[in-house]
């Protein structure tokens, strides 16, 4: 249990605090395979007819179905797939022959690429305006961020990629439209995934901080004849990082998972667009294996923001 207790921080407590935690994400995982292994059988199209090609005799599917272990009871199927999970090993690819955890290895890392960097630029942007907004409200700064960040949060992923595209690469010819290969084609899809995360951030940040303003501790720094950016930074904004950093938290997972749509416009060679590609060709086992993966970050970054809350707090002990 987290609460709020008296120093000495106790190393023993964040132990096993974190112990538990990870025991809890067993059922949490075991129930996104139930949920994942059932909803991909109930997609339309048979995996095996698509793998045997569209020539195919119905004898030749049969086979195919039968190499797949796909004519046996849902229960079994579902037994043998966590038994290899178990195992380490999650089958392989019905497209490629590959294994799963290969395939989704060589498009995690560029997923993550991508990720870190729209976290990146939407943290930095989206904190900085949130902090500024906050210490000047309603000023000229303040309206125009704040309408920027309601724009962020309006467009769609797709249309503003579009539209970056069409003006940067069509228009100006300055950055690449699309693929993956040096810093510049990094540039696009890094904005626009970044986009809505920025405005989220900058929006909570500032209704945050003008929560921790009014605080009267912030009166007695100001009256002790403090530089305003020593009270903002030092004593407003450290006060107000806790729910900035589950905010944060939580884009991140957001945006390892929700990188489908940028991926697909920009071409990236991530997860996302690996999960469009396996829905299509109905090839399950790389589509169980990708939502665990994502499901797994999930967990781990909910964890690692609970445990960044002790050290940008003192106050806060787990026990």
């Amino acid at each position: 249990m987290r609460g709020v207790q008296d120093p000495p921080h106790s190393s023993c407590g964040m132990i096993q605090f974190t112990l538990r935690r990870l025991l809890l994400a067993g059922p949490t995982l075991l129930g996104v395979t139930l949920v994942v292994f059932a909803m991909v059988r109930l997609l339309p199209g048979d995996p095996a007819a698509t793998m045997a090609g569209v020539h195919a005799t119905q004898e030749m599917v049969e086979r195919v179905r039968r190499d797949l272990g796909l004519d046996q009871p849902i229960h079994v199927q579902y037994a043998r797939f966590m038994g290899g999970l178990l195992r380490g090993d999650l089958g392989r690819s019905i497209r490629t022959g590959r294994p799963v955890v290969s395939e989704i290895w060589e498009r995690f890392i560029p997923t993550l690429e991508l990720t870190a960097a729209s976290l990146l630029l939407a943290t930095v942007l989206g904190v900085a305006a949130g902090i500024i907004s906050a210490s000047r409200p309603y000023s000229l700064f303040d309206y125009g961020s704040m309408m920027a960040a309601l724009v962020g949060i309006s467009a769609p992923v797709f249309w503003l990629g579009l539209m970056l595209m069409l003006l940067f690469s069509v228009k100006l010819g300055w950055l690449p439209a699309a693929g993956r290969g040096t810093l510049a084609h990094l540039i696009l899809p890094a904005v626009t995934l970044a986009a809505n995360s920025m405005a989220l951030i900058a929006r909570f940040t500032r209704s945050t901080m003008l929560e921790v303003i009014r605080q009267d501790y912030v009166s007695t720094a100001r009256a002790k004849g403090l530089r305003e950016s020593t009270v903002v930074v030092r004593h407003a904004f450290r006060n107000a990082l806790i729910p900035v950093i589950t905010i944060i938290g939580l884009r991140f997972g957001t945006l390892l998972s929700g990188a489908v749509l940028t991926e697909t416009v920009f071409a990236w060679p991530g997860v996302g667009r690996l999960m469009v590609d396996s829905i299509l060709a109905r090839d399950y086992p790389v589509v169980q294996g990708a939502v665990l993966m994502v499901a797994g970050s999930f967990v781990l970054i909910n964890l690692v923001v609970d445990l960044l809350y002790a050290v940008v707090n003192p106050r806060v002990r787990y026990g």
